[in-house]
């Protein structure tokens, strides 16, 4: 599936409204929720915040106000146009006093996507794991070749390290094989390495 690496941001003005394109990855819909409080108090008082995201087989725009179908729907077409996933795409909408007319809003909207989008970096991601691996000392070096490529988010050393980090399934399944301790923390969705 692809995505986006990392959030974007682009503004452009169209008779004297600015729109705030914003795209961010997303794994679940709590995370838009906290995500558009963000962006409310970052830009605030603006005319409009409408929005999409595609998580998994799950959609959803909306146009907070504007005229049906002219903010929220372009903004997700851009998105599934490109094939992405567990992205959000939010548009902010400061009105300058001139009326776009329907056509208007859904080209301002679809260009301010498209701009950022074109600003993005567009990445493959495959399912993978959080797992917490535990290992005794003497096993380090190997560990660490192993997971060169992975992102480690902790490390605990005690009587034995244990490592927070993210990998592919295949990864975790191999892991368990050589005999090393894995959890399980959570499911994830991880950068595919070419």
């Amino acid at each position: 599936m692809k995505s986006i690496e990392k959030q974007v941001i682009h503004e452009i003005e169209e008779k004297k409204s600015r729109f705030i394109a914003i795209l961010d990855r997303v794994n679940q819909k709590e995370e838009v929720k906290e995500k558009m409080e963000k962006w409310k108090q970052l830009y605030p008082n603006a005319s409009h915040y409408c929005y999409a995201y595609i998580i998994d087989q799950e959609i959803y725009c909306s146009d907070d106000k504007e005229p049906a179908k002219t903010a929220g729907f372009p903004i997700l077409n851009v998105l599934k146009q490109q094939g992405l996933d567990h992205v959000c795409g939010v548009v902010i909408r400061y009105f300058g006093g001139i009326k776009l007319g329907t056509g208007g809003l859904v080209r301002a909207y679809t260009k301010a996507t498209m701009e950022a989008l074109n600003r993005a970096l567009i990445i493959d991601l495959q399912k993978g794991y959080l797992i917490q691996l535990s290992f005794p000392y003497e096993a380090q070096g190997k560990i660490d070749y192993l997971l060169k490529e992975n992102t480690i988010r902790k490390k605990n050393f005690e009587s034995t390290i244990t490592y927070d980090v993210e990998v592919t399934k295949e990864l975790a399944k191999e892991l368990k094989e050589k005999g090393y301790h894995i959890q399980i923390l959570e499911t994830i969705d991880i950068k595919k390495e070419k």
